[in-house]
């Protein structure tokens, strides 16, 4: 017999393991350092730049749209599998006690996010209108969990629409009304906020109607969404550990290719060289997360005032830059066909030692030229010196001994 409540705890307690594995591995004592270095730094350039923050700043603005953004997007996560097109799709009307748990865990899931942003936020607020006590920040909380939980309901009733189009207007038209709600109530013009809630709720209950006419479970797109979120953390944890249920996305980037990777001698003892280049252009989110990281890394150097701080962040990301550059030496490791080159596993090492030195160096190189713009020639040669040394050390007397088959 069927039994929804045993299915969603399984369910449960299979995602709650499977992310908890991966977590484990993502904050280990390397992220935890950089992440203790980022808050520590965070904060105190946060207290010194709002004590001379200008009166001008749009903080109202600024919030209201992050608000906006932060309750409007986000789906149910329903912790379906493919199989269930199969086992399940028989069972549908038996379902709605599942899908009521799944409901409930994902709004839970979205108190975090709003704290966590409504406590960075705090300060600005409190900056922003000195006059106003705790309690209305308080109650400006409580909307954004009540606004967090209309959305999703919305978000789950437009599931039903097969119409890509209509669910991405729905989601556009709640997102404007959500951010105006926000803007007006941020700024006190309390009659406006109270007219956009009301525009909110005739959309709120336009989707109930379209919903309620259509009553079918759309699993394909609820099993897509799913699979989709749980490959976008499988990809953050890769960078971290191996991780066999990852499905790697190629990108052709020909012109990157043909830049770059095309430009290896054609030569047997540097076979592992031309795959690692094409592997860091086109597979999984290698590139992207290198570009991210130099220019994350380039805004802290340039705006960071402390010179000594400007070479620790430069310092850190490129620490993580090529700490995370390592999974590239085991992401062909289920490719049999690798076993029959005729090259031995030491020139397999140094390739990627090779490659991730010319990642480092180059991202040496940008950072230099950041500093260059501050016009301290001296910062700039140490920045230069201190990016080369680092980078040589890590892959050479770190990275060298880390990498295993």
């Amino acid at each position: 017999m069927f039994d929804a409540d045993r299915l969603f705890k399984e369910r449960l307690s299979r995602y709650l393991k499977e992310t908890g594995r991966y977590l484990r591995y993502m904050f280990n004592g390397h992220i935890a350092v950089a992440l203790f270095f980022f808050i520590a730094a965070f904060a105190y350039f946060y207290q010194q730049w709002l004590l001379t923050m200008p009166e001008s700043f749009p903080s109202t603005i600024m919030m209201a749209i992050v608000f906006g953004i932060l309750v409007s997007f986000g789906s149910v996560r329903t912790l379906l599998q493919e199989a269930d097109l199969v086992f399940l799709v028989a069972a549908e009307n038996k379902m709605r006690r599942y899908f009521k748990k799944t409901l409930l865990l994902s709004y839970l899931i979205g108190w975090y996010p709003v704290f966590l942003v409504a406590a960075l936020f705090g300060p600005l607020y409190f900056a922003s209108f000195p006059e106003r006590s705790g309690r209305t920040y308080i109650l400006l909380v409580v909307v954004l969990l009540i606004f967090k939980g209309w959305n999703l309901l919305a978000t789950w009733w437009m599931n039903n629409i097969q119409d890509k189009t209509i669910r991405v207007i729905d989601l556009l038209t709640r997102l404007l009304i959500s951010t105006a709600v926000f803007y007006f109530l941020i700024d006190g013009t309390i009659i406006l906020a109270t007219i956009f809630t009301g525009l909110f709720i005739g959309v709120f209950l336009y989707d109930l109607s379209i919903s309620r006419k259509r009553s079918n479970i759309n699993w394909y797109l609820l099993i897509e969404k799913d699979q989709n979120r749980m490959q976008a953390f499988y990809r953050m944890a890769n960078l971290f550990t191996d991780v066999p249920h990852l499905r790697n996305p190629v990108k052709k980037r020909n012109w990157l290719v043909s830049l770059w990777a095309h430009r290896a001698p054609y030569e047997q003892r540097l076979t592992y060289d031309y795959l690692f280049r094409l592997t860091f252009i086109r597979s999984g989110d290698y590139l992207s997360m290198y570009i991210r990281l130099i220019i994350v890394g380039s805004l802290f150097i340039y705006f960071v005032p402390i010179v000594w701080l400007k070479l620790l962040f430069a310092v850190l990301f490129l620490y993580m830059s090529l700490f995370q550059m390592m999974t590239i030496y085991r992401h062909h490791r289920v490719n049999i066909w690798l076993d029959i080159y005729p090259i031995s596993e030491e020139n397999r090492k140094q390739a990627l030692l090779r490659l991730i030195i010319k990642l480092g160096l180059l991202q040496t190189v940008i950072f230099t030229i950041v500093t260059l713009f501050l016009q301290n020639y001296f910062l700039t040669g140490i920045m230069f010196i201190v990016g080369v040394i680092f980078s040589y050390g890590f892959v050479y007397f770190y990275m060298k001994e880390k990498l295993v088959s």
